[in-house]
C-alpha cells in the first residue's frame, strides 16, 4: 500500500514525470535575471578598443580569440532559456548592422541588472516594463537630436568619409590598426558599390587570409583570390576570355549502358583512338571560341589536360560552389553545364589570371579592373590563424557598417559621449514623471553609465573620476565630451574624430531594452522532461 500514498498533486499530476516547473520572483524572474546578468559580464570585458580577448573552445574543439562579442555568444553554447534571447538579440544586431552586437548584450544585461535592484525595492515587472518602454521611446527621442548637422548627406564613395565613420566599428575590434585597415575596407567597398548604393552586397567583399608577413603587407585585390593553383603548366595570362564549365572538364560515360562487341585488334585500336579524337574536338570547339582560360568545377581529366595544354589553355579548378558563382560575377561568364562549344555570350572576360606565391602559398589572382567590377578581395596577412580569424572579423564588421551607412549615413558623437548624455536627459526626464514608473526611468538612465564605465575599466581607469568629469562637461553643455582612452582624459569627440553610425546605436539600444523587457515579462519557467533518443546535429555549421 506504501506506493500509493505518495499520489502527486497540483502541477506534478498536471505534467509528465521528469518536468522542471520554476515560478514566482525568486525562482523565475530573479534566476532569468542572474543568467542573463553572467553572460553580460562575459562580453561585457570585450567592450570597447581595449577590450579583453576571450579564449573560446568551442563544442568541435575549435579555438577562437577574439573580442567579437557576436562571434563569442554564438560559439558559447548558451542552455539557459532567458540568456538565449539575449543571444538572439545579439545576433539580431549582428546580422542587422554587423557592429554593436557588444553594445545591445551588455546593455540588456545591465537594464536586467538594475531591474533586479527595482524588483527587491519592491516594484513589480510590469511597472518596471512600463518604465523601460516609455524610456526607450524617450531614448529614441534624444538620438535624433544627438545627430551631427550635415551628417545625413554623405557621399558614399568618398573615401575619407567613409572611412570616419567606419573607423569606431573597426577600432573596437583591432585597436591601434584601424588607420591601416579602414583605408582598405573602404576603398574595397566604394570599388564593389553599385550605382544605388542601397543595393551595396556585402558578399561582394571577400576576405582572403595568407599566412605570414604582417598587416602592413596586406593589400586589396580588384578581382577574385583563389587558394589554389593552376592545374596545367600555363600559369599567367593576360586580357583573355573564360569560359566555366560545371561539371569538370573529362569525359565521361555516357547516361545509357551500353556494350560494344569487339571482334579483332584493329577495331580495339579505332575504339581508343575515337575517344581521343573525341577529346580533343571538344577542347578545340572551346580554344577556337576564342577562350583562353578553362574554369572547371569538377575534375580535370589526363587527356583533357593534355589537350588543354597542347591549345595552349590555362586551366583552373574551383570545387566550391559558391567561389564559382563569385567568380562568375567577377568575370561576367555563364557557367555551362557540360563540356561544349561556348557561345560568345557565356564567355567571360578578365585583365589578368596570374599564379602568384605569397608567403610560401600559392593563390591565382584573377584580376578584372575595367568593367563596373563586382568583387574584390581584401587580402590579409598575419602571423597566426587566430590572429587572421579576428582581423577578418573587423573587416567583417567594416563591410556591415558600410552597408549600414549607405542606408542611413547620420553619425553621433562616440567614445560614449553619447551615452552620458542620454543618462543625463532621461534622469531629467524622470523627475517629471510621477507614478512609479520613474524609478525605472530613472535606472534606464543609470544603465547608460555602464558604457563609459566600462570603457574606462577596460583602459585601467579610474572609473568614478571618468564618470564625474563626464556629467560635469555634459551638465555645462558640451555634448560632445567623450573618453579619450589614449591619454586617459574626456575630450571633445569631434577633435578625436570617433562618431558612431546613429542606426547601430538606434538598434542596439532597441534590441536590448526589447530583449530585457521580455525576460522581465516572464513568470514561470516550464520545462518538459527532455526527450531520450540520438541528439540531432548541432546547428552553427558554416554554409560557406
Amino acid at each position: 500500500m506504501v506506493g500509493f500514498s505518495m499520489q502527486p498533486y497540483g502541477i506534478q499530476s498536471m505534467l509528465k514525470e521528469g518536468h522542471r516547473h520554476l515560478s514566482g520572483l525568486d525562482e523565475a524572474v530573479l534566476k532569468n535575471i542572474d543568467a542573463c546578468k553572467q553572460l553580460s559580464t562575459i562580453t561585457r570585458t570585450s567592450l570597447g578598443p581595449n577590450g579583453m580577448n576571450k579564449m573560446v573552445i568551442n563544442h568541435l574543439d575549435k579555438l577562437f580569440v577574439t573580442n567579437d562579442a557576436a562571434t563569442i555568444v554564438n560559439e558559447l553554447e548558451v542552455q539557459h532559456p532567458a540568456a538565449k534571447i539575449l543571444v538572439l538579440a545579439g545576433k539580431a544586431q549582428q546580422e542587422e548592422i554587423g557592429d554593436g552586437a557588444n553594445l545591445t548584450v551588455s546593455f540588456a544585461g545591465e537594464l536586467l541588472q538594475n531591474a533586479e535592484e527595482l524588483i527587491r525595492m519592491g516594484l513589480h515587472p510590469s511597472e518596471i516594463i512600463i518604465g523601460y518602454t516609455k524610456a526607450i521611446k524617450k531614448t529614441i527621442e534624444i538620438l535624433e537630436e544627438l545627430v551631427e548637422n550635415g551628417s545625413e548627406n554623405m557621399n558614399v564613395r568618398d573615401k575619407d568619409e567613409v572611412t570616419l565613420r567606419m573607423r569606431a566599428a573597426v577600432a573596437s575590434k583591432q585597436f591601434g590598426q584601424e588607420d591601416t585597415l579602414c583605408p582598405l575596407i573602404a576603398e574595397a567597398c566604394i570599388q564593389t558599390c553599385p550605382k544605388n548604393p542601397a543595393n551595396f552586397n556585402v558578399d561582394n567583399v571577400r576576405v582572403a587570409k595568407l599566412l605570414g608577413g604582417g598587416l602592413h603587407d596586406s593589400a586589396i585585390v580588384r578581382g577574385i583570390v583563389l587558394k589554389n593553383d593552376a592545374v596545367g603548366t600555363i600559369k599567367r595570362i593576360e586580357k583573355a576570355k573564360v569560359a566555366v564549365f560545371v561539371g569538370g572538364v573529362d569525359t565521361t560515360a555516357t547516361e545509357t549502358k551500353g556494350t560494344v562487341l569487339i571482334h579483332n585488334a584493329e577495331q580495339l585500336e579505332n575504339y581508343a583512338k575515337t575517344e581521343e579524337a573525341k577529346v580533343e574536338e571538344l577542347i578545340k570547339a572551346v580554344a577556337d571560341s576564342g577562350a583562353k582560360v578553362i574554369v572547371s568545377g569538377g575534375a580535370v581529366g589526363e587527356m583533357a589536360l593534355h589537350f588543354c595544354e597542347r591549345y595552349k589553355l590555362m586551366v583552373l579548378k574551383i570545387s566550391s560552389k559558391f567561389e564559382l558563382r563569385r567568380f562568375c560575377r567577377t568575370t561576367g561568364a555563364v557557367a555551362l553545364l557540360k563540356l561544349s562549344q561556348p557561345s560568345p555570350d557565356d564567355l567571360g572576360y578578365v585583365d589578368s589570371v596570374s599564379v602568384e606565391e605569397i608567403g610560401g602559398a600559392r593563390v591565382t589572382i584573377v584580376r578584372n579592373e575595367q568593367g563596373g567590377n563586382s568583387v574584390s578581395t581584401v587580402v590579409l596577412r598575419g602571423s597566426t590563424d587566430s590572429i587572421l580569424d579576428d582581423l577578418e572579423r573587423a573587416v567583417d564588421d567594416g563591410v556591415n557598417t558600410y552597408k549600414a551607412m549607405c542606408r542611413d549615413s547620420r553619425i553621433i558623437p562616440g567614445a560614449a559621449a553619447t551615452e552620458i548624455e542620454l543618462a543625463k536627459r532621461l534622469k531629467e526626464f524622470s523627475f517629471k514623471e510621477t507614478g512609479l514608473d520613474q524609478y525605472a526611468i530613472s535606472k534606464f538612465a543609470e544603465s547608460f553609465e555602464m558604457i563609459p564605465k566600462t570603457l574606462a575599466e577596460n583602459a585601467g581607469l579610474s572609473a568614478i573620476e571618468i564618470i564625474a568629469s563626464l556629467y560635469a562637461e555634459h551638465a555645462s553643455g558640451n555634448t560632445k565630451v567623450g573618453l579619450d582612452l589614449e591619454e586617459g582624459v574626456c575630450k571633445d569627440v569631434s577633435t578625436l574624430n570617433i562618431w558612431d553610425l546613429h542606426i547601430t546605436k538606434f538598434f542596439a539600444l532597441k534590441y536590448a531594452a526589447d530583449a530585457a523587457c521580455t525576460i522581465l515579462r516572464v513568470d514561470q519557467i516550464i520545462m518538459a522532461k527532455p526527450a531520450g533518443g540520438p541528439k540531432p546535429p548541432a546547428p552553427g555549421m558554416d554554409e560557406d
